[in-house]
């Protein structure tokens, strides 16, 4: 029986093989085969780049170059919140469609040392002048998502110097060296960015402002374009030093160590100033809320 089954297989395994549709599906079996995971190769990376390992610490941000402003703070004895302020600083500076000194901050932070969870919810108040009745005698009933009726107290620059206060190393003005550097001397934008730039080409035409300073030239910084902000940088100096600056419309004034943030809103339009209220936000008030490390 053995026998009989030997050889009816040595006959039918050359017709098999020898088939047109068979010499068809060896290289796609063999194709599928190699990419079946096994043991052995279950960790193969060679299709991509190896895991960073090390134990001196690690920063992955969206942007290599804040990735590389918190990794310098880590090499210069800094800690995590350290690094992370720093990279956050430089990340205003080279995402600017993203959350920047003028918006909120949120953070989980682990402490090894004692196995402790913090958090930290910096989100800003509404502006005191943003009242409910104020919205609906404009016809607004839902929660605006653009111009000046969404804005919110910043919260970043208070969350980053609670966390620095509790976490950090470092002096405070050594956080914002990398990304005054960026934002006076420039940095050449990524397609990723750009493409979000590109995309919101149109509305920035409609603030004068915010045309000047991120349409420089009247268009969207092509793709390695280098691109500064002077005057982002001359308020992360102001950080640095310790002073918080206030625009309104008598001129500038400085908050400096009072632990008053004060600030003016408003918007312009034909050249006169259409909407205006005072924001004045305490800061030990607002820590005892939304600013509460727990």
């Amino acid at each position: 029986m053995k026998r009989l089954d030997r050889e009816i297989q040595e006959k039918i395994e050359p017709v098999i093989y020898n088939s047109p549709a068979m010499k068809l599906l060896t290289p796609v079996l063999f194709l599928l085969l190699n990419l079946l995971p096994s043991p052995v190769l279950a960790q193969d990376r060679s299709y991509g780049r190896s895991m960073v390992i090390t134990d001196r610490g690690i920063v992955a941000t969206s942007h290599t170059l804040a990735s590389q402003a918190g990794a310098q703070i880590l090499a210069h004895g800094g800690s995590a919140i350290d690094a992370a302020i720093a990279a956050n600083a430089v990340l205003g500076v080279t995402e600017p469609m993203m959350n920047g000194v003028g918006g909120d901050l949120f953070l989980i932070y682990w402490d090894a040392k004692t196995g402790k969870l913090y958090g930290l919810n910096s989100s800003g108040w509404a502006p005191r002048g943003l009242s409910i009745e104020y919205l609906k005698q404009k016809g607004i009933f839902q929660m605006p998502q653009a111009g000046i009726d969404s804005v919110t107290v910043p919260g970043a620059v208070e969350g980053w110097s609670k966390a620095h206060a509790r976490f950090g190393k470092l002096p405070w003005k050594d956080l914002f060296t990398p990304a005054i550097y960026y934002a006076e001397h420039g940095y050449p934008v990524p397609e990723l960015i750009h493409g979000f730039w590109e995309g919101e080409e149109q509305v920035l035409k409609q603030t004068p402002e915010a045309q000047r300073i991120y349409l420089p030239g009247g268009k969207v910084p092509e793709v390695g374009e280098m691109f500064s902000n002077p005057d982002l940088g001359k308020t992360l100096r102001l950080i640095a030093e310790g002073d918080l600056v206030v625009v309104h419309n008598h001129g500038t004034r400085h908050a400096g160590d009072s632990g008053m943030a004060i600030m003016d809103i408003f918007r312009l339009e034909d050249g006169k100033i259409v909407e205006h209220w005072d924001v004045i936000q305490d800061v030990p008030e607002s820590a005892a809320n939304s600013n509460t490390m727990f």
